[in-house]
């Protein structure tokens, strides 16, 4: 049953790649009242929220989502119809480096969101609890590798990162809070995302960045893992159609419309650079091969048929005009902007 979006959404996490995509849209064009939740750790940005940051309709608090207190505070004060739930540590690299910051965020910070929520929620009057949603927003990477087909929503999880672990036990701990408690959570799952404001570790952005400035880019392995791409817009098209016609205690997937291995993604933004920026043509002889990271996945592939038969949810950017788009906005914006902080330069193939 559809849900129209109510007058007020609280988002985590708004300040970052994905979350600022769906800030934008709830305030602009929805016309949502919107709370914006966000630590601004070193991948959020205030600055992504651009057009929507001054808007009265925008409300920004810089709380960290594993301080339950301080969310339950915001939920009693701005009283939101829908919660979605983005903040979390999503890098692999830094995860298998450090995994300390992924599970106090991804996994007691989903613990104390779910425990605000429900709280809020119980001292709801039954329409505004009967009406009331949190979508929790996962990842492909919880199914862990597969050699063919796809993984529906009914597919066991087998993490292989720590990174992925954590939002598995996120994931877990959502689906729990539903059974025990009846919390109506929803639960989405994205395949690599991409698109402006993404934060210049992931493998778009990171090579864009690069290659434009005549820099190498090295990728891991042979670049032959295979990953589906999924436009920034897309996704968040579909985490609105899963606040609005979701099923409590259903997992909705959202696959990209194309499947594509890193290497030929690099060398389809090569491609662009070298139509773009033909001072460094050939931009492909900038990209050098790398040892492979640990536990490297081979394949991603998410079968959205329930997100397509359920919430009328398809992917509308082909990834030809998508990346063309993307490119078009890395080259765009200043030079400096947005790079990542100093630190050695992460290799290529980590993802969207």
């Amino acid at each position: 049953m559809k849900h129209a979006l109510p007058t007020t959404v609280l988002v985590t996490g708004g300040a970052g790649f994905i979350g600022s995509a769906l800030v934008r849209r709830l305030v602009l064009e929805a016309g949502c009242e919107v709370v914006n939740v966000d630590k601004l750790t070193y991948a959020g940005s205030l600055e992504a929220l651009a057009g929507a940051r001054d808007h009265p309709r925008h409300h920004f608090h810089r709380v960290d989502v594993c301080d339950g207190e301080a969310v339950r505070a915001l939920l009693d004060r701005y009283r939101p119809g829908v919660v979605l739930h983005l903040a979390a540590e999503s890098h692999v690299d830094r995860s298998i480096a450090g995994p300390a910051p992924f599970v106090q965020t991804n996994i007691a910070g989903t613990h104390a969101v779910l425990e605000a929520v429900r709280a809020h929620w119980e001292a709801l009057p039954a329409a505004r609890r009967e009406r009331f949603r949190l979508v929790h927003v996962s990842t492909d990477e919880v199914y862990g590798s597969t050699e063919e087909g796809a993984f529906t929503e009914d597919s066991p999880y087998r993490p292989s990162s720590p990174y992925s672990a954590s939002k598995a036990a996120a994931d877990h701990l959502a689906r729990a809070w539903h059974r025990t408690y009846g919390l109506p959570v929803i639960t989405v799952a994205g395949s690599n995302t991409y698109g402006p404001w993404q934060y210049p570790e992931k493998l778009v952005p990171l090579a864009v960045t690069r290659l434009a400035a005549g820099r190498p880019v090295p990728l891991y392995g042979d670049g032959r893992q295979v990953r589906q791409w999924l436009h920034v817009d897309d996704h968040v098209a579909g985490l609105l159609r899963a606040a609005e016609r979701g099923v409590p205690g259903r997992h909705y997937n959202l696959g990209g419309p194309d499947e594509l291995a890193n290497l030929e993604l690099v060398r389809r933004i090569c491609r662009l650079l070298d139509a773009r920026r033909p001072g460094h043509a050939p931009h492909e002889a900038l990209v050098e091969p790398a040892p492979d990271r640990p536990g490297h996945d081979f394949r991603y592939a998410l079968d959205s048929s329930r997100a397509r038969d359920e919430l009328g949810w398809t992917p509308a950017v082909a990834l030809d005009d998508g990346l063309a788009a993307t490119v078009d906005w890395y080259l765009a914006r200043p030079p400096g902007a947005r790079a990542p902080r100093a630190q050695p330069a992460p290799a290529a193939g980590n993802g969207g």
